[in-house]
Parts: C-alpha cells; structure tokens; sequence
C-alpha cells in the first residue's frame, strides 16, 4: 500500500495530478483545493495518499496533509458518501473549516458541496460529530460563538458581525472563526464595527 509520494510535478488533469517519482509517474485524484495549492509543473511535491485496491484496478487519492486525508475517510463512513462526494467535500470546505462546520452543526456549510443534498448533509454532521479524531483541530471559540449566535445569546455586536459577514457571501463557519479571532484582537466590548473590519481583514489573510 502507498501512504506517500514525495516526486516532481508533471501535469495536472480536471481532477488529478501526476507526480513523477523517479521516473515512474503516479495518478492521484484530489480535491480541487488541494490540486490549487499544488506547486507548478516541474516543482517538487508530497501528498499523502489513500490507496483503494479493487478487482480491476488501483486508485490512488493524494492529500496535502494527513488531517485532509483523515477527513477523507470519516466521510465515506456516511452511508451514501463515496470517494467522489468526499473530494467534493474537501473541495469547499478545508479540514480545519469542516471540522468546525460539524462541531456547529452547519448543514448549510457541508451542503455546498456538490452532490451533497440537504439530507446528506444533516447526516454527514449528525454521524461525524462524535468522531474524536475531528476535534483536533476545531476553533472551540468560534464553535461556542456561532452557537450562542443561534441560541440569541451572543453579543449583540458579534451577532451582528457574523450576520454581516455572512451576508457578504462568506459561509458561517469562515464567519464564525473570523470574528471570534476579532474579538480575541479587540476584545469582547468591541463595537460590530471593529469587528466586521477586524473580521474581513482575517478572511482576506486566509484567502
């Protein structure tokens, strides 16, 4: 089984690349986040890969970093998500915003992926947010804050940034995380002002 590959770029397809390793060039499928983050042709790369042996073939899945991959093969233990609808996953949403995503139980976040309906998506959440392995990483402020959000027991000025944010097109785990950083930087009595600015400037670093 491969777990790594550490070789040159060689080419990018719509849902692969092609690292060449010593000579020998290996297919990994990956999300579309991960294929933009990819360096360019002729760069030197690693992914770690997920290895999936069938009868009559062997696919390889690479990952710019273990947490991805991790992410990866929790989601296909929901009934009716295969490797394709995982990628998908990945695609909008990176381990760090996924993981948040379910500890909040955004549906509306996870269901932005393609293939994923409103039904899957309330399953994905509702299976994965007892899965230890995907707190490591989660922004417990954020979580807290986007749940006193829903419960109207935030600050009115947090509450107020988040809603902004998210009406600017940003999803509300990205809105979330942004303005409990802001709040850190400006402190609790910061007007929603200060934290819509603070809260953009996080996104724009981010980007």
């Amino acid at each position: 089984m491969i777990g790594k590959l550490k070789g040159i770029v060689d080419s990018f397809g719509e849902d692969h690349v092609i690292l060449d390793v010593q000579g020998v060039g290996y297919v990994a499928h990956c999300s579309a986040r991960t294929l933009q983050t990819m360096p360019r042709v002729g760069e030197a790369a690693t992914l770690s890969i997920e290895t999936h042996v069938r009868e009559d073939m062997i696919r390889l899945y690479g990952f710019r970093s273990d947490q991805e991959r991790e992410w990866f093969r929790l989601l296909q233990n929901v009934q009716g998500v295969g490797a394709r609808v995982a990628l998908g996953v990945l695609s909008v949403l990176e381990p760090a915003a996924l993981t948040t995503a379910v500890a909040m139980g955004d549906r509306a976040a996870v269901g932005r992926a393609p293939g994923v309906g409103p039904k899957l998506a309330a399953r994905i959440v509702a299976e994965l947010k007892d899965k230890a392995p995907v707190f490591g990483h989660v922004d417990m402020g954020a979580a807290r804050l986007a749940g006193n959000v829903a419960e109207g027991a935030a600050p009115g000025a947090a509450a107020d940034a988040v809603s902004a944010l998210v009406n600017l097109g940003y999803a509300q785990p990205q809105a979330a995380i942004a303005v409990a950083a802001a709040m850190r930087e400006a402190g609790e009595d910061a007007e929603a002002r200060t934290l819509i600015r603070l809260g953009l400037k996080q996104l724009a670093q981010g980007a």
